[in-house]
């Protein structure tokens, strides 16, 4: 792995770009970022999102990773993002973090690379990491791979992770059947399967973590309480909600936030109606600089570089070097 490019702001988040191989000369490039929480120290809190794949087969209508898939992350290539990143601040790969929280949600279904599954069990053999905790994103796609990597990852989460160390999240966005394939056009589980899935996987009164249900929403798109209530029991899932990123993707699709991160109240209500419906909501609001740095999931430098279109408060393109790279 070279890491060919960084960016960012130590007391918030830091994007790397890395060159992975070099195949016909064509350069497979991944992101990487780490990223702490405000007023929270690193050594209470610190976040390690990683790629599984180069770019992503799925075309999230919002995601600048979708479309670019030029294949899987090999278990190595999985684990030297999380070295490099580890091993500049604890040589020692001694981590006296009390949360630190690796993410499977970068570049990449994670679901579709069965080398995520051996990376998340070799991570503890590696680090001597007493708060390690690992999270995992993923649209459930409807796939015999899939399929397979979800159970396995029972068993997994069973034995490495229990006790509230695993957090898992699916991204639905919109509960009009219609509009999600709109946002996530792929085929991918109903909202039965994802709790019928969920209600196995999560056992909260054993210490599990509720799975979440992330909604990142977007104007236009129905997002109604009620319906995720007939499938989704709130002792087993909660709910995220979060500012649509400011993508490349987003804007050539004319695709705007309904959640305005510079003002709360534009959430409010659906904070409240989930609340009434009985769930756990948590208002997921990263600092704006995340924006600018390029660190929030789900965006993609090379796009931003290579495209003529580039979102308004987002990316400081001229910190990246990416296209200059040998």
């Amino acid at each position: 792995m070279k890491v060919i490019s960084e960016y960012g702001n130590e007391e918030v988040a830091k994007v790397y770009v890395a060159e992975m191989r070099k195949v016909a000369g064509k350069k497979h490039l991944v992101e990487f970022v780490e990223s702490v929480q405000p007023p929270l120290p690193r050594e209470e809190k610190w976040v390690l999102i990683v790629s599984s794949m180069f770019g992503c087969p799925i075309k999230c209508l919002m995601c600048d990773a979708g479309g670019d898939y030029a294949g899987k992350l090999t278990v190595d290539e999985i684990l030297q993002q999380v070295d490099h990143m580890v091993s500049r601040r604890y040589p020692d790969r001694k981590v006296p973090v009390s949360k630190f929280k690796i993410q499977f949600a970068r570049m990449g279904e994670p679901s579709l690379n069965p080398s995520v599954l051996e990376a998340m069990a070799r991570l503890p053999e590696i680090y001597n990491a007493p708060g390690l905790n690992v999270s995992l994103s993923s649209i459930a796609p409807k796939t015999d791979l899939a399929r397979r990597f979800f159970e396995e990852l029972v068993g997994l989460k069973e034995k490495i992770y229990p006790g509230g160390r695993f957090q898992l999240q699916f991204s639905i966005h919109t509960t009009d059947a219609e509009g999600r394939y709109a946002l996530i056009p792929t085929n991918k589980w109903s909202f039965e399967e994802i709790a019928a899935y969920g209600t196995r996987f999560a056992h909260p009164e054993t210490g599990d973590k509720k799975v979440t249900l992330n909604f990142a929403p977007v104007k236009g798109y129905l997002i109604d309480p009620h319906v995720i209530r007939k499938s989704f029991d709130p002792e087993r899932f909660m709910i995220k909600l979060t500012p649509l990123n400011p993508t490349v993707r987003s804007k050539e699709r004319g695709l705007t936030s309904a959640i305005d991160p510079e003002d709360r109240l534009t959430s409010d209500h659906l904070v409240e109606a989930f609340g009434n419906e009985g769930f756990d909501v948590v208002l997921s609001i990263g600092q704006l600089e995340e924006n600018r740095i390029g660190s929030n999931c789900g965006q993609f430098i090379q796009r931003a570089l290579d495209g003529s279109s580039r979102p308004t408060k987002s990316y400081e393109l001229n910190r990246y070097l990416v296209n200059n790279a040998d």
